[in-house]
């Protein structure tokens, strides 16, 4: 860049790259203010800059006519570099120092009275001062601009669907920020494909919601929403069903319950027996207890089942039994029944809801006969569990087929495809039903 011919004009001024700090070597040109053969006044906007730490404005220092642009926006110019010929007036052209250094910004700032652009703040440097454009638009986006949004996690999609101020539309530093304040309402947008002329679109309706009582959602149910609207942005959910014969659990339990809470204290529901058989299976399929982090699977080596709990105020909430795979029933049991107490009583603590691997869910409870749960992200898989009803079911005996009264339930494995596909998903929502109708009826309390 060293080697731009700079064109000689009477009075011609050399407008350079400022230095805007003391680690600064280059600042990428964002926009040009003034077209080549336009005229400004002192202190009026020529261009602006943008460096890894903070966008800056560079002012004329003096009245006259920009007569040659040597570098285009988006370029990345070098510390000291001429950008532009400039004809101004013979107080300037006079001057002992013929360009603009960060000092001769500042002060010309300041010259202007009538300028109301708030003074910008130098923010951390990060590695990288490379400009960028998105894919899906032509929007530009300066390296403070990206800096700031890594450092919120905002994709370039998210970027470019932020409303911007800038000149010809650019995004200014403001413009993320007040963004961010206004709790980033574009967060799980999808991305916006170019339109397809053939394609089909959904209408643009306005929707009658109607009139009747307004309830504010509560901070809970709030966090809830976020979490499932994520949850669904986030993982391609896909659902396999199988069914289970429940008759030998279903009839243990019922001859067993009394004895039990006699002798062990605690109440026999079936959600214990659920959570025991769950995290056998999981022993057999480890990959089914996983979270995904970027590009990598991360195996759990702890065994911890979440149970979906409905509170008194009708939110979810999701208790867990830690390490279930090493407890015996009695344990377990204790322990369902200690999380579903706090439940109801509104006493769980911090926790006592954290750290799940896999999650399940009775929507048999409800009356359900299946459901198709959304996942407790950061985990890979849901199991919901449907009511357990008497049906009429054809079964293999030593006489041969015949038709019996059974006690049945569906399964519901709703899974993450990005990491969990059809095979090991099924596989395992097979494996639960297996345990679940090859339940000992001797087995001792």
């Amino acid at each position: 860049m060293k080697d731009k011919q700079i064109p000689a004009f009477a009075g011609s001024y050399e407008l350079k790259m400022p230095k805007m700090g003391e680690s600064i070597t280059e600042g990428t040109i964002i926009n040009w203010l003034v077209a080549e053969g336009g005229s400004f006044e002192e202190g009026d906007i020529i261009l602006e800059v943008a460096t890894d730490k903070v966008d800056n404005e560079v002012p004329a220092p003096a009245a006259g006519t920009l007569m040659k642009i040597l570098f285009q926006a988006k370029d990345v110019v070098p510390v000291g570099e001429v950008m532009a010929i400039l004809e101004v007036s013979e107080e300037i052209k006079s001057s002992k120092n013929k360009d603009v250094t960060l000092s001769a910004v500042e002060e010309s700032k300041t010259k202007k009275k009538d300028t109301k652009r708030p003074k910008l703040v130098q923010q951390p440097s990060v590695s990288s001062s490379a400009s960028f454009s998105t894919s899906n638009t032509n929007a530009f986006f300066s390296p403070l601009v990206i800096k700031i949004a890594k450092e919120h996690h905002i994709s370039f999609e998210e970027l470019a669907r932020i409303p911007a101020t800038g000149n010809e539309g650019r995004l200014r530093k403001s413009d993320v920020f007040q963004y961010i304040e206004d709790g980033r309402p574009n967060k799980f947008a999808q991305p916006v494909a170019e339109k397809d002329p053939t394609a089909y679109r959904i209408p643009q309706l306005n929707f009658d919601k109607g009139k009747g009582k307004v309830i504010e959602m509560d901070r809970m149910r709030q966090m809830i929403a976020d979490h499932m609207v994520y949850s669904k942005h986030t993982s391609p959910h896909v659902t396999a069903y199988v069914e289970a014969d429940m008759t030998n659990m279903v009839h243990w339990r019922n001859a067993n319950k009394v004895a039990f809470q006699e002798k062990h204290g605690e109440r026999l529901t079936f959600t214990p027996l659920f959570v025991e058989a769950v995290a056998k299976a999981v022993k057999d399929f480890p990959n089914i207890n996983a979270s995904v982090d970027g590009n990598n699977i991360i195996v759990k080596e702890d065994i911890n089942i979440g149970m979906a709990t409905a509170l008194p105020s009708g939110n979810l909430i999701v208790p867990v039994v830690k390490n279930a795979d090493t407890k015996d029933l009695k344990t377990i049991a204790a322990n369902v029944n200690e999380l579903a107490g706090k439940a109801r009583e509104n006493k769980l603590a911090g926790d006592d809801i954290k750290g799940s691997t896999f999650t399940i869910s009775n929507v048999g409870t409800f009356g359900s006969v299946m459901g198709t749960p959304i996942i407790n992200q950061p985990e890979v898989a849901i199991l919901a569990l449907g009511i357990i009803k008497k049906r009429p079911e054809v079964i293999t005996t030593e006489k041969g087929d015949e038709i019996a009264i059974r006690s049945m339930m569906y399964l519901s494995l709703s899974f993450d495809h990005r990491v969990v596909d059809g095979f090991l998903g099924g596989s395992f929502v097979r494996r639960v039903a297996d345990y679940f109708e090859q339940f000992d009826v001797d087995r001792k309390i």
